[in-house]
């Protein structure tokens, strides 16, 4: 199976010997973010320094005359990754020859939400999510699209790798989060990352649901949760209570789908969710469009997505087949398990790429001692190619361990 490890930037720039050390792993490709979110990230060999602040989200470049006169444009980084830190980067990657691709965030942005507080997502309370901008906003959507093109097709990439590029909810896993005191459960979740800015109140309207009705119903069922009341399925004690729990009752934390229809009802439910995949299907559509115009021929786009199309996150909620007849393939979180890989296997064409995404830095809940058998579990499911998260956090030990699966493989 062909391997690709991601890496930042300041993992290589600094350091003789990291492109040299990524190649020895026996990866055939590095994925260098080239736009990242905010972040604090441990540095483990560098011979400069062992943490980087990356104090807001940044693009790893100088920026193009695209953006001039424009109120929504990426900021360069500063001193964590000053000038094109990324070129630099895939230049010692490549002498190393290691293929490089472009590893881009899009809609996971907490400078952008602080400095123009109408672009972000907008909860039922009124509260704003300045890490999430909304994508149906059309400013929005034109920045994603142009930054995808931009941060996508850079001088000495290959391929991308296009994170978020979907809803982003109230999920964050960034800053000192304090939301896990509620289980949401999976309706939870859903329902509170449905947005109320004023383009998705009149794209509700559109769809024949008033928003305020909409925004009322979402907090009457959420109602229940901060009461206590625990998420569907799961009884006050931790265990399963399904076996107990009348057949379509309606409590809050919802099985998927059919929690959420229990929860609004299933006329508000699928305009609200008609609208959303709307959103995030023309974008991605438009974003894979614009980075194959910027690109040369035989330019790789890969999404890194979810098969639960109503889904929120870095990994973008998407239709299998429908992602599958846009971009040139997936990347799959799979390090609970191979099990998200189904969907897209069953909806490949010829030539799609289907990439397992396993973390292997043990202090982050990877399993690196288990890699072997979770690559081959995900081939079994039809993923072809492996993404290793993340080979500048890992520890020496670590990275031992998967070059010695990688050899097995």
């Amino acid at each position: 199976m062909k391997a690709s490890a991601f890496l930042y930037p300041w993992d290589v720039v600094g350091d003789p010997e990291a492109a040299d050390r990524i190649a020895a792993l026996g990866v055939h490709r590095a994925t260098l973010a080239s736009a990242y979110h905010s972040t604090r990230a441990l540095t483990p060999r560098h011979p400069r320094h062992r943490v980087v602040t990356a104090r807001h989200a940044a693009v790893l470049y100088q920026p193009d005359a695209r953006w001039n006169g424009r109120a929504l444009r990426p900021y360069p980084a500063a001193d964590w990754a000053p000038g094109d830190a990324f070129g630099t980067a895939a230049e010692a990657l490549a002498a190393a020859g290691v293929e490089v691709h472009s590893w881009v965030v899009l809609a996971h942005n907490s400078r952008l939400g602080e400095e123009h507080p109408d672009t972000s997502v907008v909860n039922a309370y009124g509260d704003r999510y300045p890490w999430a901008p909304c994508i149906a906003q059309p400013g929005i959507r034109a920045y994603l699209v142009d930054l995808a093109a931009e941060a996508g097709a850079r001088p000495g990439a290959r391929g991308t790798e296009l994170e978020s590029l979907g809803w982003y909810g109230l999920a964050h896993l960034h800053a000192h989060d304090k939301t896990g005191g509620v289980r949401l459960g999976d309706a939870g979740q859903y329902l509170m990352s449905l947005c109320f800015c004023a383009v998705c109140r009149e794209g509700y309207g559109a769809r024949g649901q008033d928003a305020e009705e909409l925004a009322a119903a979402v907090r009457a069922a959420l109602q229940p949760l901060w009461r206590g009341a625990p998420p569907r399925g799961v009884s006050p004690g931790g265990a399963s209570s399904r076996a107990a729990s009348p057949r379509g009752a309606a409590s809050v934390g919802g099985d998927g789908w059919t929690g959420i229809e229990a929860l609004l009802g299933e006329d508000r439910a699928a305009a609200a969710r008609a609208w959303r995949e709307d959103a995030a299907r023309t974008l991605q559509e438009a974003a894979v469009a614009a980075v194959r115009a910027a690109a040369p021929d035989g330019f790789q786009v890969l999404l890194h997505a979810d098969p639960v199309p109503y889904h929120c996150g870095a990994n973008a909620g998407v239709d299998p087949a429908h992602i599958l007849s846009v971009a040139d393939g997936v990347v799959v979180p799979c390090t609970g398990g191979p099990g998200l890989l189904t969907p897209f296997a069953e909806q490949r064409r010829a030539g799609a790429v289907l990439a397992a995404n396993l973390t292997v830095v043990s202090g982050m809940g990877g399993s690196p001692a288990t890699l072997a058998r979770d690559a081959r579990a995900a081939a079994e499911r039809g993923a072809g190619e492996l993404r290793l998260y993340h080979a500048g956090l890992a520890s020496d030990g670590d990275l031992a361990t998967v070059r010695k699966a990688l050899a097995q493989l």
